[in-house]
């Protein structure tokens, strides 16, 4: 059984979006990453980062790409964020992440489009 650590809906504004007036003006995005792992070594080591998974360096990880070169598609975003966060966690095991864009540009009034993806060892 493993277990979860999840930071949920990370707020970004970013240059991201199919439409050239999204990656000029920029869109609102929220971010959630869930990990799985053996995280239990980290409850009897209280001051080892490296054994668990460090959500602050994580959230570093999902900055530099929100902030980064502009994506057309949330997929993109998505898929950049969850390999780099996977090849910078050995020990996550599992790895979902959802990238949300706030109100889509779409013809009916929506609160979000989102995508997620998932990384399994």
């Amino acid at each position: 059984m493993l277990d979860r650590i999840t930071l949920k809906s990370l707020a970004y504004e970013a240059k991201h979006g199919y439409y050239d007036d999204e990656r000029r003006g920029g869109n609102r995005f929220e971010i959630d990453l869930t990990a799985y792992g053996s995280f239990r070594a980290a409850a009897t080591n209280d001051h080892n980062l490296e054994i668990t998974f460090d959500y602050e360096r994580a959230e570093q990880i999902v900055s530099e790409v929100m902030h980064g070169e502009p994506k057309k598609l949330i997929e993109t975003l998505c898929s950049e964020i969850g390999s780099k966060i996977f090849e910078s966690f050995p020990v996550v095991k599992h790895l979902n992440v959802s990238v949300r864009k706030l109100n889509p540009p779409i013809k009916t009034e929506a609160s979000y489009a989102e995508v997620t993806l998932e990384w399994k060892r």
